[in-house]
């Protein structure tokens, strides 16, 4: 029915479709050599805030084009550092959403890039990273309070992070032939995402697509995702006390000395360690290590008490970096904005919505206690938003009104055309994973169904992180389902 709905509605995707994107202002550009040896050129542009009104306010955009470099015997006097390579690009769109990018000389996906000829485009999403990055102070600075942060924040999706890549390429790529100004994109999880938008709005841009965990779930609600979800979250649950089966002793222990404290410890650097706050670490369920990392923080947490009867700063600190909220606010304040596809589609706290509907976590009620010697394991969220997050992140604290108004909002705009991306010609690779705790396994396959000229790799080998942790065998299958001949 939604998907139907999604079909019936052409007008404004149309328009959107079809609109002209003005070309970026390259405003600095500055090359230098780093091991590898790699030549980096460090990149800023001025785009507009919002692309609707392109005369009005602007917004940098940051991003590292890196190549190869080989350091020549005799250098010249004349070589321009800040001069572009001429090689093709490729775009990584990184995950999140809310996060910037790594250094190029850090990236998996750098010297695989290198060697197959392309030169990589590093660009920070709006709102992220060096991209005019969006924080609690940053927005209390805006005139008109809540509405206007609402506003502002509203800019911060798929869409309009498309409309940038476009307007930086027609920066970089000017005076090329249509076909020599294309470049490629790679999209690692919610990269994908954008990378799908992308594909709706603007394929004319695009040579071809590879995502590594980015099937978004098109045509799918909020609370659709939330359900698919959670099955998932309580089946790595169940692995997990399997393999560290004394933390079932362990969590209660800890979140017994929370509520004997009055149900929250204060963290070192603001904000507070509730049960519920200390129970959303399972997001880290979904990668390679997860289950390791976990187990230290609780042991870490654990040992304090043991010893000296209180939760000392060291084995506290771990916990106000966990998730990275704080630092990258939008993770937190946008995560289920990114499922909203247009008029209509209210996100409405869906993750707390579903998990109170399907009673999975005791924590979560408003009158839940903890008991240090029940033998029922509590169990850990995955990668969920709750409504208290604004009640313990520091961060997050000034932004709750701001927060339950997007919650609110019913008027998004579009981020997927279903009609386009039923005839698109771009090829798209991707790999799927099918243990994959943040992206809906089946939900990918029908995305992958609907994307005309898709490939893909789908394997159960790897987990969400693959692109990081298993790195050769990630990009050897992307590069396979590019070079294959299968007829």
């Amino acid at each position: 029915m939604r998907l139907s709905a999604l079909l019936s509605v052409v007008t404004a995707v149309a328009v959107a479709a079809a609109e002209t994107i003005p070309a970026a202002e390259l405003v600095s550009s500055k090359a230098h050599i780093v091991p590898g040896p790699l030549r980096v050129t460090e990149l800023t542009f001025r785009v507009p805030l919002d692309y609707d009104d392109p005369e009005g306010e602007t917004i940098t955009l940051f991003g590292r084009s890196v190549t190869g470099y080989e350091v020549p015997i005799v250098p010249s006097d004349d070589e321009d550092e800040g001069s572009m390579s001429s090689l093709p690009y490729m775009v990584y769109l990184e995950g999140g959403p809310g996060f910037g990018n790594r250094e190029p000389q850090n990236h998996p996906l750098t010297s695989t890039a290198l060697e197959r000829g392309y030169q990589v485009l590093y660009l920070d999403h709006r709102g992220t990273g060096y991209s005019t990055p969006v924080s609690a102070k940053m927005l209390d600075q805006l005139d008109g309070g809540e509405d206007a942060q609402v506003e502002y924040l509203r800019l911060m999706r798929q869409d309009n992070t498309v409309r940038d890549c476009e307007s930086v390429r027609k920066a970089l790529t000017k005076g090329m032939a249509d076909n020599q100004a294309k470049w490629s994109i790679f999209g690692q999880s919610y990269g994908g995402f954008v990378s799908l938008s992308y594909l709706s709005f603007h394929p004319e841009g695009l040579r071809e697509v590879f995502l590594t965990g980015g099937l978004a779930p098109v045509g799918k609600t909020a609370e659709q995702v939330y359900e698919s979800l959670y099955p998932r979250v309580m089946k790595r649950n169940a692995a997990y006390y399997k393999k560290f089966p004394e933390d079932v002793k362990n969590v209660r222990q800890v979140a017994s000395y929370i509520e004997k404290q009055g149900g929250s410890v204060d963290l070192p650097a603001g904000g507070s360690l509730t049960v519920p706050r200390l129970m959303t670490i399972g997001i880290d369920f979904g990668g390679a290590g997860g289950f390791d990392s976990v187990h230290t923080t609780i042991m870490n947490l654990k040992m304090s008490l043991d010893q000296f009867g209180f939760l000392s700063r060291a084995s506290l600190a771990p916990m106000e970096s966990f998730t990275g909220f704080d630092t990258n606010i939008i993770y937190a304040i946008l995560h289920e904005a990114i499922y909203c596809d247009g008029p209509g589609d209210v996100s409405g706290w869906a993750s707390d919505r579903v998990a109170r509907e399907l009673n999975l976590f005791s924590w979560l009620s408003s009158n839940g206690t903890v008991s240090s010697n029940s033998s029922e394991p509590l169990l850990f969220a995955g990668e969920n938003i709750f409504p208290f997050f604004f009640d313990t992140h520091p961060e997050l604290i000034p932004l709750k009104g701001v927060a339950n108004k997007l919650a609110e909002v019913d008027d998004w705009t579009h981020i997927y055309d279903i009609k386009q991306l039923a005839k698109n010609e771009v090829p798209v690779y991707a790999a799927s994973y099918i243990d994959d705790l943040y992206v809906d396994y089946e939900y990918a396959k029908d995305t992958a169904a609907l994307v005309k000229n898709t490939k893909t790799w789908e394997t159960n080998a790897y987990y969400h992180s693959g692109l990081r942790t298993n790195t050769d065998a990630v990009l050897s299958a992307l590069f396979g389902l590019r070079d294959d001949v299968m007829d």
